[in-house]
This record gives structure tokens, sequence and C-alpha cells, in this order.
């Protein structure tokens, strides 16, 4: 049986044939193409202003991997933080059930990959703070890009990580964020930019609980994407 594995989403306007500016559930494509390649049962998540804990454990009981997917800010007071104006606007919805996704998966056998927002999130979720804008540091590099378009750069990865058996000891990646991972409790640093800005971290009591902040979605290296599904593979046999 190929392996379930859910991605959260988006609900914004969307747009198609005679419809204009629907509220809709929505995600890149890239996402569902890459887990699809890898081997997986693709579940898409909508987000949820009204999940509790509940919610969040009946969501993952019906998985065998989860992708915490990209998107905008988390917001700063779900850290404690007043907001850098360059945040934006937040999306309780997202937040909400995000967060509950990432603290519940936590105490679960259940693999887990967090790309961009996705690793803020599981940040923030075990108790850890952001950097609210990475151009203010002194000698940081282009993560972001001009809108709408991936910029590229290297990161080395960690020797002894989860991640370096995945996808080796450094490569270069597409990034679109303006944000990165101050603190990040329970997690292991796994890879870093030229610049210093951590790239990626890991829970060290999980088989494959790692997050990314680049966005190995839109790049051409499949390797994160059949690790997790891998390993979800694993899940679903166990559970068999």
């Amino acid at each position: 049986m190929r392996p379930v594995i859910g991605v959260t989403t988006y609900v914004e306007p969307a747009s198609w044939g005679v419809w204009s500016d629907v509220p809709a559930a929505l995600l890149p494509h890239a996402y569902v193409r890459q887990l699809e390649r890898a081997g997986a049962v693709v579940v898409l998540v909508p987000p949820r202003e009204d999940a509790d804990d509940s919610l969040a454990h009946e969501v993952l009981d019906r998985l065998d991997g989860l992708v915490i997917a990209g998107g905008p800010d988390v917001d700063p007071a779900r850290y404690g933080a007043m907001p850098h104006p360059s945040v934006q606007a937040p999306r309780p919805d997202r937040d909400e059930l995000e967060l509950r996704l990432a603290r519940a998966s936590a105490t679960r056998d259940l693999p887990v990959l967090g790309i961009c927002r996705g690793m803020q999130v599981m940040a923030v979720a075990a108790g850890g703070e952001l950097e609210q804008h990475l151009p203010d540091r002194p000698g940081v590099g282009d993560h972001a890009g001009q809108p709408g378009v991936y910029v590229r750069h290297p990161v080395t990865t960690a020797d002894d990580s989860r991640l370096a058996q995945a996808v080796g000891g450094g490569l270069d990646v597409p990034s679109y964020h303006h944000q990165g991972v101050l603190t990040h409790p329970g997690y292991r640093p796994a890879a870093w930019a030229p610049d210093g800005t951590l790239e990626a971290f890991e829970d060290p009591a999980h088989e494959f609980r790692v997050a990314v902040q680049w966005h190995p979605e839109v790049g051409d290296d499949p390797r994160l994407f059949t690790t997790l599904v891998a390993a979800a593979g694993r899940v679903t046999a166990r559970r068999r």
C-alpha cells in the first residue's frame, strides 16, 4: 500500500473558469507532484481556526506522514513578540491548525517534513522564536529575491545528521523567505547557509522529523521527498 501523506494548505481567493475570487483551499501543485513521484498518496489538509488538539490527532490518525507547507509569516504573538513592520498579516486559521499538528505529531511515530514556514511553525510549536526580518542582520545574503521569484544559494549539512544521510553534505537550494529560526527547543541544527542562517533542523528522537528553510518542492532534487515517503511506508507496514 502506498503511504498517505497529508500536506497543509492555504485558503486564498482563487479564480478559474467563470469563477472569480472564490475562497479556496489550495496548494502549489509542486508539492503534490514531488510526493506522488516519490510514491505517496497525497491528501490536502485545509486550515481551521477552530482546530483543537483532538482534531489534530484525528487528522494524524489517518496519515502515514505529514508535510507542513510553506506560506505566510507565523503571527509573532504566537511566540510572544511584537510584529516587525515587514511581517505579513496573520493567518489565524493556518497558525492554529499547523501549530497543533506540529505538537501532536511530535508525540507519534509519524514522519514529518517542514518546509519554509513549516520549519518556523515547528520551531514555534516547540517554544522557539523567529528572526522576523533577516535583512536587518548585517551580512545576510539574499534569501528571498524579487516577489514571486526564488533565489538559489548553497547550504552545508551537519555531518552526523539524518538530513546529510538523505541529501549529502552540501547542496544548492531554491529559497524564498525573509524570516528565520532563532531558537528551536528539542531540535538539532542540521544545515546552514554561508551567512550563518539556520537552514534546517531535525528531531533526534524520531526516525524522520526534519524541517528545511528552503523550498525543495520547486527544485530538481527529490531526495527529501523520497526519504519522507520511504519512512512513511515503514509506518504503513507497521500498522498493517
